[in-house]
């Protein structure tokens, strides 16, 4: 059974619809193949679950460039679906079931709200569907071990969304950060603090999105510090004052330790604005680095600053994201994003919230490996 959420921004109650997905045998799905390049293979059947901003977001990379389309989209609003369809040129479908049963896809993109996940990416994954599957990935730990143990037990291929992996100016981040220019790392701030109203979107109706700004902005904060210094081990969070809805918290600051021995500071906040040029800032016993917005750049202690980045650019860092899970189907890239990657993101997550009820520390109950610096492989294909 899956659950599509109608999450209309107008309407608090909710409306739930519910799938039965009863027909395993019905999809031919091919198998994994390698090659030297997707050129030489069929372009596979690509359908988007979820037509909300992110499905937009993925709906304009694959418009720009990428060697295959999206066959259909589907969302329990039917306008939402044709507006996403639209712009891909594919079909649009009120709901998952029929789609599936007349699209036959072989890769799903799956962009609902969090508390859907767990069901929709296990059923399909159970028909052979291999599936990308957007932050946040599960509200509890046990979900998201359920959701790789079905990729496991039917060969699928299955990720976590992390557009800022894909990003070029923090994948050179890491790079630098790897080839010592900056020192030890002493710390690493995150800022992403704009004001935006949540109060009648789903993200503020925890049954549906697990809880506030911590589980919506906080999972990329979290997977972005684990991405360039390794394993979180430790964690304290403490909130801001509620301005927007009471059910859900809307600003709280998180400080970390990483592995590496690294410390960090997030800032995270629905209700003010708290935005400068760069939201990345990284401080060695060397020197300093910067991710902006527009322009990414770090200085030894004692030179000038040197740009390295032109910003963030989202629709390429999507369209990174894409490529690497697909050519991942065919045995041409390995996941940029790991199944430990995705079970860690949920439960650093889980244990921020423990925390923030006690404001107290609390360990990560993530699987450690002794640190080392890790590769700086690029996952931008040209």
């Amino acid at each position: 059974m899956l659950h599509l959420i109608n999450t209309t921004s107008t309407q608090i109650n909710v409306s739930i619809v519910v799938l039965n997905l009863n027909f395993r045998g019905a999809l031919d799905i091919l198998p994994f193949e390698s090659s030297t390049s997707m050129t030489c293979q069929t372009n596979p059947t690509i359908v988007l679950i979820g037509a909300g901003a992110v499905a937009k977001t993925y709906a304009k990379a694959f418009v720009e460039s990428l060697p295959y389309e999206v066959a259909a989209v589907a969302d329990v609003r039917k306008e939402a679906a044709e507006e996403v369809a639209a712009v891909v040129d594919a079909q649009a479908f009120d709901d998952i079931e029929t789609m599936i049963a007349e699209v036959l896809p072989k890769v799903a993109i799956v962009c609902t709200p969090p508390v859907t996940h767990p069901d929709i990416c296990i059923e399909l994954m159970n028909m052979g569907i291999h599936v990308l599957c957007e932050q946040p990935l599960a509200i509890k730990s046990h979900d998201a071990r359920r959701m790789v143990n079905a990729s496991r037990a039917n060969d699928a291929v299955f990720t976590m969304g992390s557009q800022f992996r894909f990003a070029e100016d923090l994948q050179e981040t890491r790079r630098l950060i790897n080839s010592g220019i900056l020192g030890d790392i002493v710390l690493f701030e995150n800022k992403f603090a704009g004001q935006v109203d949540a109060s009648q979107r789903w993200n503020s109706t925890p049954e549906i999105s697990g809880g506030g700004v911590l589980i919506d902005r906080g999972t990329h904060s979290v997977d972005i510090m684990r991405f360039l210094l390794g394993s979180i081990i430790d964690l304290q969070v403490v909130e801001g004052r509620r301005i927007q809805v009471p059910d859900v918290e809307d600003t709280v600051r998180l400080f970390l330790r990483s592995e590496s021995g690294a410390a960090g500071s997030i800032d995270l906040s629905w209700s003010m604005n708290n935005v400068h040029s760069h939201f990345i800032s990284v401080y060695g016993s060397e020197g300093t680095l910067l991710v902006g917005w527009d322009e990414s750049k770090y200085r030894s202690n004692d030179s000038d600053w040197t740009v390295f980045g032109s910003g963030y650019d989202e629709v390429a860092a999507f369209r990174s994201q894409i490529l690497n899970f697909v050519e991942t189907i065919y045995g041409d890239q390995e996941l940029a994003v790991s199944h430990e990657d995705a079970l860690a993101s949920v439960s650093t997550i889980e244990t921020g919230y423990e925390a923030l009820r006690t404001e107290k520390w609390h360990a990560v109950t993530e699987k450690h490996e002794p640190w080392s610096r890790p590769s700086t492989t690029k996952y931008v294909s040209q």
